[in-house]
């Protein structure tokens, strides 16, 4: 089979389509053809080593060569091979480890979901990584809470809007101008230009600030935070050192200074994806959670789908289909 192959650090570029022995599923794992992955910022700081300080934590990215051969952690793909819960032809979805980037993948049944029925493999595979990050972000979000999501039009963004409106929240939404209606559509109330204005002086007040952008700290945040309010830190600015792990971090050591609560959406810690992904499914079976994507690209050309996705500009998210 046909597999996108790291062997070094290094741009999208060093990435190698090779040809690599076909997957054996062990025991509690059936084999997947993938039909569609997508792009995270989680794939390509594995893909480049970065930040530095992660080679050096334990099961990280690897000292001196990477520890992962295959990235990808999104998949939308069908089973091939009968197990315990899944059976041949199922139409499924999950969030990864790695290894989504090639043509046939093993995953143990219990990180699969059966597929929203009325998705495509294509925005199926817009959703695990994104979508589990906002749906952890928003755990203990209530109906009629104020909800403030910053980088909204993003992957993780886009989701993160519609899934606090299907929670009953009020959201609004700070993007740039030019996604402005993207997060209206999405259930935004009121949307802040980030480049016209600085939403941590806007005199509105929130229960939960989500911060997928990093672009302001959790002391300048606290000004439109409520006494018992809650910011999530998601990302940061991406750094070859320390960032984005040292913006959340440091939003953690802050808190006791800021007097409110501080927390890291981490969705690859979560300890039940599979049961995540079975109520994201739900919510998009129902129409209450549509992935936006911003580009698709075939398998070829993965690389450059990487490339652009990393350049930061992508409204929802970058996918690829096989």
């Amino acid at each position: 089979m046909k597999a996108l192959v790291q062997r070094v650090y290094g741009p999208p570029e060093a990435l190698v389509f090779e040809d690599v022995p076909d997957p054996v599923p062990a025991d509690g794992e059936v084999l997947v053809r993938v039909r569609a992955t997508s792009v995270n910022p989680y794939d390509w700081h594995f893909m480049r080593g970065e930040p530095y300080v992660a080679r050096l934590m334990t099961g990280g990215f690897g000292l001196r060569r990477p520890r992962v051969g295959v990235l990808g952690c999104d998949l939308a793909g069908r089973v091939e091979t009968p197990g315990s819960v899944f059976n041949p032809g199922d139409d499924v979805y999950a969030l990864l480890p790695h290894g989504a980037y090639a043509e046939y993948v093993c995953v143990p049944e219990d990180l699969l979901a059966p597929m929203p029925p009325n998705l495509t493999h294509e925005q199926a595979a817009a959703m695990p990584m994104a979508a589990v990050t906002a749906r952890v972000a928003l755990n203990g979000v209530a109906a009629g809470q104020r909800v403030l999501v910053n980088g909204a039009s993003g992957g993780v963004g886009t989701f993160a809007v519609q899934l606090a409106k299907a929670l009953g929240a009020n959201v609004d939404a700070v993007c740039g101008a030019a996604n402005a209606d993207v997060a209206v559509l999405l259930g935004a109330e009121h949307v802040l230009d980030y480049r016209a204005a600085d939403f941590t002086r806007s005199g509105r007040r929130y229960d939960v600030v989500l911060d997928i952008a990093g672009s302001r700290s959790l002391l300048a945040c606290r000004r439109v935070l409520e006494r018992d309010g809650t910011f999530v830190a998601v990302g940061g600015p991406a750094g070859r050192w320390l960032q984005p792990a040292g913006h959340a971090f440091g939003t953690l050591a802050a808190s006791p200074l800021a007097r409110r609560r501080a927390v890291l959406a981490d969705a690859v810690g979560c300890p039940d994806k599979k049961a995540v992904l079975g109520k994201l499914a739900a919510l998009a079976e129902r129409g209450a959670l549509t992935p936006v994507i911003d580009r698709s690209y075939p398998f070829a050309d993965l690389r450059a789908a990487i490339a652009y996705q990393e350049a930061g500009h992508a409204k929802g998210k970058v996918v690829v289909t096989m």
